[in-house]
């Protein structure tokens, strides 16, 4: 299966609606491919970077699931976003970030050490908030990257979760290698799906999610289980600087 390369419009705001178009191909043709229902996955839309009249018109169009990479960027444009959102923040969660993320993310996608997992758990009962949780692997061996390493991290990072009122483990998240290997991609993929299915019989409960698939690599990823496929450029075109 080749992975089409898309070519977003001149204008991107007046080129979103065709953009979304053809990420929905994309999806609606893997789901075929694996053997799954659209319904099975969400889509969605990074946000980090691009401008609000780009984000209105994505709410326009019906986007509701956005990813967020910096705390302060949320905190200066967080009104563009409805109460129908659900923003989630995917870049790195730094702890003196934590009182800020308690009070702007339905979710954070990046938590990989048990001391964020600690302050985020701390300033969210502070607020009186609950929110979702998910674990950040390395799956592609980049020292650059982010996320736990090895299982036995993986597992301390979850129980620090698990010991939280204020935190519901969901899933997991990774970000595969630069790569347009099949076989690199998918095996990237499956590792985080055999994570989560050895983690799920370590704590005896479902983890529903999986947050893997960029705009380069969401066939592979669906194909391998992905319950979120995570899109920006494809959408948006570059990003900003």
């Amino acid at each position: 299966m080749s992975i089409p390369a898309d070519t977003p419009a001149d204008s991107p705001v007046d080129g979103l609606a065709q953009n979304l178009a053809r990420v929905e191909e994309r999806i609606h043709s893997a789901c075929l491919r694996a053997g799954r229902s659209r319904d099975s996955l969400r889509l969605m839309a990074v946000s980090k970077h691009q401008p609000p009249e780009l984000l209105k018109e994505a709410v326009r169009l019906g986007l509701r699931l956005f990813g967020e990479s910096r705390v302060q960027e949320t905190m200066a444009r967080h009104e563009v976003f409805p109460a129908s959102a659900e923003v989630h923040l995917i870049g790195h969660l730094q702890r003196n970030k934590a009182r800020d993320a308690a009070r702007l993310y339905q979710a954070v996608q990046s938590l990989d050490a048990v001391r964020t997992v600690e302050a985020l758990s701390a300033r969210l009962h502070e607020e009186g908030r609950q929110i979702s949780a998910f674990l950040e692997v390395n799956t592609s061996g980049e020292e650059a990257k982010a996320g736990v390493r090895s299982y036995d991290e993986l597992l301390q990072v979850a129980l620090a979760v698990e010991a939280s009122s204020s935190l519901t483990l969901q899933g997991l998240m990774t970000i595969a290698p630069y790569t347009s290997r099949e076989e690199s991609l998918r095996r990237a993929f499956s590792r985080l799906r055999n994570d989560r299915d050895r983690l799920e019989g370590e704590l005896g409960r479902s983890l529903p999610e999986l947050s893997m698939g960029m705009s380069g690599d969401l066939e592979w990823a669906i194909l391998e289980g992905s319950t979120i496929v995570r899109v920006g450029t494809a959408l948006f075109g570059s990003r900003l600087p």
